[in-house]
């Protein structure tokens, strides 16, 4: 009939009355119950644990500590017969007694069979599934129970060693698997209904994983994690990785923030560990990184910021050395398991990038800042390995790949980054190797230093409405936000000007040019002109256009037609938005005048023509007239009225030699830039049209009159006087750098083919290879000066 309840109360008075009978009690009734368990007695067994849990409840004294173990003896008793329905009265029993807080702590007891035992009923796989259900969620709410009992006790240390860890982590694991919506476990701690708790064995776990995690401490939170990376990778489910990714948003939410860079040490720990497995496994730890810091990203501090982007470089440099060895192993025989491995690893690398990139545009800008010249030290570039990462294996395609990943992550880094001057976002160790030629080899790597430039310079958030190049009827219309030109950023460009626009000049050179380069240095002249232009910087601008001009219509570098045709676009383009912002009617009339002129007669030099998918390009541009051309003179003119300093317009520019230039790889800029030594009269664009004349008998007369070589004498002396009085001190300076850089080249090669070293019967070193080897003569062979021989 069940417990009879007027004898329970009088057991339970008995029971409060003399505690020191409580182990007297509880030792007969675990006996009872231990003889009805073997004897299949299950109604009897009932009654007994309802016994139990009835003065369990009841009773609060300190003589209660060896009923307690009695209890405990009955509930393992339970849990270890074969009968689901005892293993879940045992499991209630448990909960109950784990509820209950005792006045003082227990230090002789242990919880190490309860932890095995509900783990196990976790995994509970029988053939009934209701039967099964009901067991798993017995065994999560037996852990919950544990948890509970042994965090508030004071040996809650003992709950947080790793063979518990091992056994209680993985549990939980198994069970938040079986959900099939992983969409709601993501976020922070979702409130289900107390039914959907008790039967859904995954929201259970769930709730049970996030308590554990939040009661974790400072010293047991790495034994709470890494069983999670054994569960994922016995289980293989970094790919795909919609689990773990999950795993780990719960995880992030959990445990208390400043604790956050624990988790992400050890996922970039277990990734240096899983550097070797396959490319998708690889990517699966990254993006989890990446949800990780996403969460982090905000209260991340000191060493961890810099760590993990040390990793992650280290691991993108992995990936290419695992992409170009695949490539060359498969040289010659394209199969396609080559080209899905190679496939692989570009997402590995896209991984790192996105990583990288979100985590650093989450940074503070102070901490930013020191990313991007963090990142901008590890990109490969001539003259400066001491920092970058070491390519020397890979080869030019590895470098190259190198340096097209790190300024992807550069851009991403530098996505929205304000700089309250453009010095601090600009600063010399991050410009300098940033604007390298050693990052001009390739139209990709072109575009990517542009858009970083573009990142930093635009201050306003004016990008957006010069997307694209085109002629622009009303700038106005674009509504564009500019400030006053700070004296900082008017120091910035007297020091560093040069450097900008020797990249945009050098840039226009290139013969692997498309459209989108073109559109990029628009957009970086017409930025420059809003952020950083003075009437100083307003004639540099003018000149460098010039400059730009005549190398199309010069074409001393041989480029393609398209390439002509696209640098005049980009002068047109560039000219009609300058002229609108400096609103000097004059040069706006000048600029529209050349444009229609050419809307008319050769609209292949506009943007609008050119950029069009079939558009015909002429054979030759020598045959123009002037119309189509901007001339110095005429915009000189213009903007002599309005207080311009238009003296300097008449000295054409010549871009700034530096010391890399020598060392690259590439052409010298002292071949590929026209260097006027002996500065000749024809420097305006309309003299330089005249100089295709006829030579004819009368020009050999000019020619060899004495007279006419003395006046061209005075017109040279003239010309080079005027220009060391107007003319900028960097181009002087850059003028006189290239001529002693030329002679130096050409004594060296000299002196190179000249200078030898004399034999020697001792022999002389040689090195071949980086080995040195010694070559001696004999000395019957060598030839000796007359003078030496008697």
């Amino acid at each position: 009939d069940g417990l009879v309840k007027a004898d329970m109360e009088k057991l339970t008075f008995y029971a409060v009355s003399a505690p020191e009978k409580l182990d007297r009690i509880g030792a007969y009734l675990a006996e009872r119950l231990s003889r009805d368990v073997v004897r299949h007695r299950y109604g009897y067994v009932l009654i007994a644990m309802e016994a139990l849990d009835q003065l369990l409840m009841a009773c609060h004294s300190q003589s209660i500590k060896p009923f307690v173990e009695s209890f405990l003896h009955m509930v393992a008793k339970l849990l270890e017969s074969g009968e689901p329905k005892l293993q879940v009265l045992g499991t209630n029993s448990f909960v109950k007694f784990a509820n209950i807080e005792e006045d003082t702590p227990s230090y002789h007891r242990r919880y190490d069979f309860f932890v095995s035992r509900f783990s196990a009923m976790c995994h509970s796989c029988d053939h009934d599934p209701e039967i099964q259900t009901e067991i798993r969620i017995a065994g999560i709410r037996g852990i919950q129970g544990v948890v509970r009992k042994t965090v508030n006790d004071e040996l809650r240390a003992t709950i947080w060693e790793p063979q518990h860890m091992d056994k209680i982590v993985p549990s939980l694991l198994f069970n938040m698997h079986k959900i099939e919506d992983i969409d709601s476990r993501i976020g922070p701690p979702s409130s289900p209904t107390g039914g959907e708790k008790e039967e859904n064995p995954a929201l259970l776990a769930e709730n049970c994983f996030r308590e554990l995690l939040g009661r974790a401490t400072y010293g047991n939170m790495n034994n709470a994690v890494r069983p999670v990376f054994a569960h994922l990778d016995h289980h293989r489910l970094w790919d795909p990785n919609e689990f773990a990714v999950s795993c780990f948003k719960i995880i992030m939410y959990s445990i208390q923030a400043q604790y956050s860079h624990h988790v992400i040490q050890e996922i970039l720990g277990h990734l240096d560990v899983r550097k070797r497995d396959s490319p998708r496994v690889r990517a699966g730890i990254i993006q989890v990184l990446l949800e990780a810091v996403a969460i982090a990203a905000k209260g991340s501090i000191g060493p961890t910021v810099l760590e993990v982007f040390n990793t992650l470089l280290k691991h993108l440099r992995i990936s290419v050395d695992f992409e170009l060895g695949d490539r060359r192993s498969s040289a010659g025989s394209a199969t396609f398991s080559t080209s899905s491995k190679e496939s692989d690893e570009r997402i590995v690398q896209n991984a790192i990038i996105q990583t990288i990139g979100f985590f650093g545009s989450n940074l503070p800008d102070y901490q930013r800042s020191e990313i991007m010249m963090f990142i901008m030290g590890k990109v490969p570039v001539l003259g400066t390995t001491s920092q970058s990462l070491d390519t020397s294996h890979l080869g030019d395609l590895g470098t190259r790949r190198i340096q097209i990943m790190l300024l992807r992550s550069l851009l991403m880094v530098t996505s929205g980054y304000k700089a309250t001057t453009i010095t601090n976002a600009l600063p010399p160790p991050f410009l300098d190797p940033l604007l390298s030629p050693s990052l001009m080899e390739d139209s990709e790597l072109r575009q990517l230093v542009l858009e970083v430039l573009h990142n930093l310079i635009d201050r306003h958030d004016n990008r957006a409405k010069l997307r694209g190049i085109r002629i622009i009827p009303d700038v106005s219309d674009l509504k564009i936000k500019r400030d006053k030109i700070s004296r900082q950023d008017v120091s910035f460009m007297k020091k560093h000007g040069q450097q900008l626009y020797r990249h945009i000049y050098l840039g226009c050179k290139e013969e692997d040019n498309v459209q989108k380069n073109f559109e990029l240095l628009f957009t970086s002249l017409a930025l420059t002109t809003i952020e950083l232009a003075n009437e100083e910087v307003v004639i540099d601008l003018i000149r460098l256009a010039i400059a730009l001009q005549d190398i199309a219509i010069i074409n001393e570098d041989n480029l393609p037609m398209f390439n002509r045709c696209g640098v005049m676009a980009l002068v047109a383009a560039y000219l009609n938005f300058l002229s609108q912002m400096i609103a000097v009617p004059a040069f706006c009339q000048h600029v529209s005048k050349v444009i229609e002129t050419r809307s008319l007669e050769a609209s292949y030099f506009l943007p609008e023509t050119i950029f069009k998918d079939k558009c015909n390009l002429p054979k030759s541009l020598e045959k123009h007239e002037k119309d189509l051309f901007f001339l110095t003179n005429k915009i000189a003119e213009s903007l002599g009225g309005s207080g311009y300093s238009v003296e300097r317009l008449s000295v054409p520019y010549v871009p700034q030699v530096t010391d890399e230039d020598r060392l690259s790889r590439r052409k010298s800029i002292v071949d590929t830039v026209s260097i006027q030594v002996d500065i000749l009269p024809g420097n305006n664009t309309e003299d330089k049209i005249d100089n295709t004349e006829e030579i004819t008998f009368e020009a050999l007369k000019k020619a060899i009159d004495n007279n006419g070589l003395e006046e061209q004498e005075k017109e040279k002396r003239r010309l080079v006087i005027e220009k060391f009085q107007k003319a900028p001190f960097e181009e002087i300076a850059a003028q006189c750098e290239t001529k002693a850089n030329l002679l130096h080249d050409r004594l060296a090669q000299i002196l190179e083919l000249t200078i030898r070293p004399p034999p020697s019967p001792s022999g002389t070193m040689t090195i071949t290879a980086g080995h040195a080897h010694y070559q001696s003569v004999p000395v019957y062979e060598m030839k000796f000066p007359d003078l030496c021989v008697y």
